[in-house]
């Protein structure tokens, strides 16, 4: 399994940030109301992020050396794959909302307090938290160098670049 490419984590944000540009000038110039989540997805933004951080901490327990009780490795590669999950549909909604609030902005003083522009705020925010809270989980996954096989005392914080997943 490979890790988090950060130049496709930047690709996926600047390909939503032009599509959701072009999507917002278009639905704005013909009427429609600015293409944003409500603040509402915030609790679902923040669920889910709280539930890959929670999963993640428990490997990250594991890998430093909490090991009364067995890993189950399948759980580990999932958490593993949730965190990647994450970080990518974090630089889509980061790039989707960044466009959107940046083609909102110079409404501003048409419209004050516009609902679209804090939502898009709001949401591009949630965004950068997914792509911190997978990368941060990626990193609970790693073994460390020299604990390739997850038998060792687990030393080390996993950032090595020959680590392998636990």
């Amino acid at each position: 399994m490979s890790t988090i490419r950060y130049r496709w984590l930047a690709v996926i944000g600047l390909a939503a940030g032009l599509v959701g540009w072009a999507a917002n000038s278009f639905l704005t110039a013909n009427g429609y109301p600015a293409p944003v989540l409500s603040p509402v997805a915030l609790v679902a933004i923040i669920l889910v992020t709280g539930a890959t951080l929670f999963l993640g901490l428990r490997v990250r327990s594991w890998r430093n050396g909490r090991r009364d009780r067995e890993l189950d490795p399948i759980a580990a590669a999932r958490t593993v794959v949730l965190a990647q999950a994450l970080a990518y549909a974090g630089a889509l909604l980061l790039g989707w909302h960044a466009a959107v609030f940046l083609t909102q902005l110079p409404l501003w003083s048409l419209r004050p307090g516009h609902p679209a522009t804090w939502s898009s705020l709001a949401v591009s925010a949630g965004g950068i938290l997914m792509i911190a809270a997978g990368l941060t989980v990626e990193r609970f996954c790693k073994l460390p160098p020299e604990d390739k096989d997850g038998t060792g005392p687990g030393s080390g914080d996993g950032a090595g670049d020959g680590g392998e997943y636990a």
